[in-house]
């Protein structure tokens, strides 16, 4: 199983980008990126080593490490690997006591059980050392919910967040929906009607789908079931004990299910998030709900054709509240590392507001989790297209489980991987009409119970 994870910016946004950032003070490179670093070379000598997953973020960092490396006089080697290869490489080196990592991703769905069996490094203890850590590096601007993950039961933190996702809702053809006499759905019962609506309406290169979606289903699927008033655990992550079959998990799953068989392309079951994505900017889809970097493509894409048509917004509430689904990366040091405070140095560098603030200038990486730098002024020019200011509702989405409860528990379990694949199967079955919802889900609470028992698990 994989995350959601963040397409490439477009050609003609970076370009736009790029002219943005020629206003930059020439400076920037320099003390604007290094404000904690000693003009001495106090780790001269020292390699330092770690480990993530392969994303746009690391290939954006590489660029700029070679400054770090002449301030400090440390060199570092960071090693990416495929998603599944690194959790796999990470959990075996962390959970053994190695020693090979100064510092790594801390992923979000192993994060809780990381942190839970003491396997990293108290960062709070390096952030609150103003020998190690200026004030002004401010561990509290870090946006809550993207924290959430990394956080012990006392509220010390053992990762720091480089990457959010924020699941929202990207409209294509609102001018169809006019037509029809629609408004944006702010409700389930709302999307159902507007799916139903337009499904089927002459969109001018042939008919329009009412929705679309991917074959992600255990990233997509529940929000449908928290908002009929379930989870995916009984209680997350304490109790782990599935709840695939309650009448809200049943509910959920029909309601989703509904939306793809009845007013997704044909084929649905086999879609890619690229395919998803292609059909929403072709203006061939109407709604498609996904991580903001997914739907914000119809503005930014030099591919769209219905830039003057989409728009972008919060997911619609369901009967039993709102929650849209989350999530966050975040970068740690592993317990036994030999050179903890140059890892904590690189990391303060990476995660500073300073090089945070550039890197959003000099290339528009959007899904940072700072909160100055995202309600920055040039943040928010960077990100308000057609009107639309997508930095706002990103951080509304990335902040709410953080508010109330953390209805995104259920995705740092360590066995949700197990869940997911199960559930996965179980949708496909109602919506190719196999078996109704209950059905199905009764099916899933049974598999999921026996892949956890397998797995050792105790439910």
């Amino acid at each position: 199983m994989s995350l959601p994870h963040s397409p490439a910016i477009d050609p003609q946004r970076r370009r736009l980008l790029k002219a943005a950032a020629a206003s930059v003070a020439a400076g920037a490179g320099g003390t604007l990126a290094f404000p904690a670093i000693a003009q001495a070379k106090p780790f001269a000598g020292v390699k330092l080593r770690g480990a993530a997953y392969q994303h746009g973020f690391f290939n954006i960092l590489r660029k700029y490490i070679p400054e770090f490396e002449q301030q400090t006089g440390m060199t570092v080697d960071l090693q990416l690997s495929a998603f599944p290869v690194y959790n796999q490489q990470a959990d075996l080196e962390l959970s053994s006591g190695g020693s090979a990592w100064d510092f790594c991703n801390v992923t979000f769905i192993l994060a809780a059980r990381w942190v839970a069996a003491g396997l990293l490094a108290n960062l709070s203890d390096f952030a609150a050392d103003r020998k190690l850590t200026p004030a002004s590096w401010n561990p509290d601007d870090f946006v809550k919910g993207a924290q959430l993950p990394y956080l012990d039961k006392a509220g010390k933190a053992y990762g720091f967040a480089w990457e959010g996702g924020a699941m929202l809702m990207g409209i294509s053809r609102t001018d169809l929906m006019k037509k029809r006499g629609v408004e944006a759905p702010q409700t389930f019962d709302e999307l159902m009607k507007v799916a139903e609506a337009i499904h089927g309406q002459d969109g001018g290169s042939g008919p329009v789908t009412g929705f679309v979606s991917s074959n992600l289903h255990h990233w997509f699927l529940p929000p449908y079931v928290q908002g009929f008033g379930g989870d995916f655990f009984v209680n997350p992550p304490g109790d782990i004990k599935p709840a695939l079959d309650s009448a809200a998990a049943v509910q959920g799953t029909d309601f989703y299910a509904r939306l793809l068989s009845k007013y997704s392309p044909q084929g649905v079951l086999g879609y890619t998030e690229d395919q998803a994505r292609a059909a929403l900017i072709g203006g061939r889809s109407n709604i498609f709900i996904h991580s903001s970097s997914w739907v914000s493509a119809m503005l930014t894409s030099p591919d769209s054709k219905v830039k003057d048509t989409a728009r972008v917004m919060r997911m619609p509430a369901g009967p039993k509240g709102d929650f849209p689904a989350s999530n966050s990366q975040g970068l740690g040091i592993p317990k036994n590392a030999k050179n903890k405070e140059a890892a904590w140095e690189f990391i303060k560098w990476t995660l500073s507001p300073e090089l945070t603030a550039r890197i959003v200038k000099d290339t528009g990486h959007p899904s940072i989790c700072r909160r100055s730098v995202i309600e920055s002024a040039e943040y928010k020019r960077i990100n308000t297209i057609n009107g639309q200011d997508l930095g706002k509702l990103y951080l509304e989405v990335l902040e709410q489980p953080g508010k109330t409860r953390n209805y995104m528990a259920y995705r740092t379990v360590k066995e949700f991987p197990l869940v997911g694949d199960v559930v996965n199967k179980a949708v496909e079955r109602v919506v190719s009409g196999q078996q109704p919802a209950a059905e199905s889900m009764k099916a899933a609470q049974d598999a999921a119970l026996n892949a956890l028992r397998r797995a050792g698990a105790k439910v």
